[in-house]
């Protein structure tokens, strides 16, 4: 899903203008990357939660002519899936797998 089908899928959903809906989902995702930014967890129940992981500084190697780098320390962010999720999309590929099998 692009997010312009989720700014679709929000207006259609909550009788929205697609104007209205593209700035609501602005407004999430500015939210979301501002918390982030401060440190902060972002959690939703039932569908996961969002943090900032730091990835150390390491060596490693151009992969073009093969010299070392030193790749420095990085932020970067992190989705875990929560328990409802997991089952809901497993749920979701178990089923598809049933019909494709001829199971029901």
């Amino acid at each position: 899903m692009t997010k312009a089908e989720l700014v679709e899928e929000v207006a259609r959903a909550a009788e929205l203008t697609k104007k209205d809906a593209e700035r609501l989902v602005e407004i999430v995702f500015e939210s979301m990357i501002e918390a982030l930014n401060r440190g902060e967890k972002i959690e939703l129940r039932g569908f996961g939660s969002f943090r900032v992981r730091e990835r150390s500084a390491r060596r490693g190697r151009n992969p073009k002519t093969g010299t070392p780098v030193d790749i420095p320390t990085k932020r970067i962010p992190y989705f875990k899936p929560g328990k409802e999720l997991k089952e809901l999309i497993n749920e979701g590929a178990s089923e598809d797998a049933h019909k494709e099998s001829g199971l029901s």
